[in-house]
């Protein structure tokens, strides 16, 4: 072999960190506070921080890639933390505030934290599990000295922690594929099991979603990440925008209510952002309310859960395209993205829907393949629908602290447990999650066709579809519906529109209207949680 006469660099979270001082340094990064101000800084004094942060970690007496845990909202602190733990040697796992309490003790002690930094708002979870908690060395709440709040627990001011520190820091030499940060999954399953990223794959998959056929992300454009960074690392944005000399707009924990998201985007010329249908479901029915517009935004990112065709119309209104995609925290989280290919723009309006609505092409990086239950490899036909596996160098070879799974195969497939086609065109839907396809007299029924047919209902707020036992078919499914405000449907009318737009062995016959559906953190459905509540 005639190997190539290249520089072999590591691409480690710190480049991003080197380059976005130097190149962007004057891009503004907004975090909206609790007391809903707005605190503005540049990239540059933004690291400044950073380093005083980084200062502040090499006192504590933590080894190279110990765990350092945060449990915060969207906001310039968390985005600090990104990068001092994970430019120090250390790994950030961003832990989801809204676990049960037994879920985050489990986690905390499964990921053995030593420092754990969590927002003031968000301190009674951590009291919460004060008896089972890790044998920490500090417990940093982030706020100032005076807003420290009284608590049992010993704690440290964040602004305290790092006032005294020194603004420059002589960050450790780091392999890329030393670990990085840690997430956890949902646990829908059982046990919430960690995903651990290196350098290396969260510097790649940064170069993906920036790309134009992905996220598009440049130095024109002002993001707003209205998904969690207590999730899969907010879709990878804190990292792309630095890296794409981006602006950077911070909700706080504001992230789902309308009137501030609609003032924010306005008043910061917000032009891209991503989050979860609910989310844009609120957003919508504010606008449609308050006959406000969104004039600088030209996309949002919809993930997490199906976007229905309703709520794309909606938003095509205002002028936004909604873009489909699908990911998974194992895939950190990007695998398919919806971007229009020219040859498809012919096709007429209701054409082009039915493309719209499906999750959308693969990424470059992620290889994919739909298998049969005895593993055979199915077409790209639009018709063969099967498990989807995926292999690339952003997905999770194996779990943290290797927990046994049975999701990876000997060959290096990760199984996602999603059930999908391909068209022709090399675009994905998925049909369910093999956990929720509802097995009907030996046919399958796909959940998430029948929710988006409800959802796309004039008079439904949202749906969910769950399979019920019945004696004669083993299921059949049952809708779950929240009616729009002042609307005016019965359970046969919901039905009756079912028709010819499905099979009719698909049609539920059974409707309940509930005032609201449980949710994950995310803002997932959380089907798991409704067929506790009803089943």
């Amino acid at each position: 072999m005639l190997a190539g006469a290249m520089m072999n660099a590591d691409l480690t979270i710190n480049s991003i960190m080197s380059y976005a001082k130097k190149v962007y340094g004057n891009v503004e990064i907004v975090s909206v506070t609790h007391d809903h101000d707005r605190f503005r800084y540049t990239y540059k004094e933004a690291f400044k921080r950073v380093d005083k942060l980084a200062n502040a970690l090499s006192k504590m007496g933590l080894k190279r890639s110990d765990r350092v845990a945060t449990i915060a909202w969207n906001d310039h602190r968390h985005f600090e933390l990104y990068y001092a733990i994970s430019c120090s040697g250390f790994v950030c796992h961003t832990i989801n505030p809204r676990l049960y309490s037994e879920q985050l003790e489990y986690i905390l002690h499964h990921a053995e934290d030593k420092v754990i930094f969590v927002d003031k708002t968000l301190l009674p979870a951590l009291e919460a599990v004060k008896h089972a908690l890790p044998d920490l060395k500090a417990i940093v709440v982030l706020c100032d000295e005076q807003d420290l709040p009284a608590s049992d627990l010993e704690l440290i001011a964040y602004e305290t922690l790092i006032s005294d520190e020194p603004d420059s820091f002589e960050y450790p030499e780091l392999d890329d594929q030393a670990a990085s940060s840690l997430c956890y999954t949902s646990g829908t399953t059982g046990n919430p099991k960690g995903v651990l990223y290196s350098h290396r794959s969260t510097v790649l998959h940064s170069f993906s979603i920036s790309m134009p056929n992905s996220m598009s992300i440049g130095n024109n454009e002002v993001i707003m990440p209205i998904v969690p960074m207590f999730h899969v690392n907010a879709w990878g944005l804190p990292y792309a925008c630095p890296m794409s000399g981006a602006k950077l707009v911070f909700p706080g924990n504001k992230m789902a209510d309308g009137k501030t998201l609609t003032n924010l985007i306005n008043t910061e010329n917000v032009t891209m952002s991503a989050g979860v249908p609910t989310v844009w479901l609120a957003l919508l029915n504010y606008l449609k309310q308050s006959n406000e517009t969104i004039a600088s935004v030209k996309r949002f990112i919809v993930g997490g859960a199906a976007c229905p065709l309703g709520l794309m119309k909606g938003f095509a209104e205002y002028g936004v395209e909604m873009q489909h995609a699908w990911g998974m925290t194992e895939l950190s989280p990007l695998g398919t993205i919806n971007v229009m290919k020219p040859e498809l723009l012919k096709l007429d309006e209701q054409q082009l829907d039915k493309i719209r609505v499906k999750q959308g092409l693969p990424v470059y990086g992620v290889e994919m393949k739909i298998v049969d239950d005895e593993d055979n490899e199915l077409p790209w036909d639009g018709e063969a629908s099967g498990n989807l596996k995926v292999k690339g160098a952003w997905v999770c070879s194996s779990y943290f602290n290797q927990i046994e799974s049975d999701a990876h195969d000997h060959d290096g497939w990760f199984s996602t447990g999603d059930v999908v086609t391909f068209d022709e065109h090399s675009y994905m839907t998925v049909t369910d999650r093999s956990k929720d396809v509802i097995k009907s007299g030996g046919e399958w029924i796909s959940s998430i066709e029948l929710e988006n047919i409800a959802s796309d209902h004039p008079s439904i707020l949202e749906a969910a579809v769950i399979g019920i036992p019945d004696p004669k078919w083993t299921e059949r499914p049952a809708i779950f519906a929240v009616k729009m405000e002042n609307a005016e449907i019965t359970e046969q009318e919901l039905i009756a529109s079912f028709e010819g737009k499905t099979a009719k062995w698909c049609i539920p016959q059974q409707v309940t209207f509930v005032n609201e559906l449980p949710h994950t953190a995310t803002g997932k459905l959380d089907k798991k949680e409704l067929r506790k509540l009803y089943l």
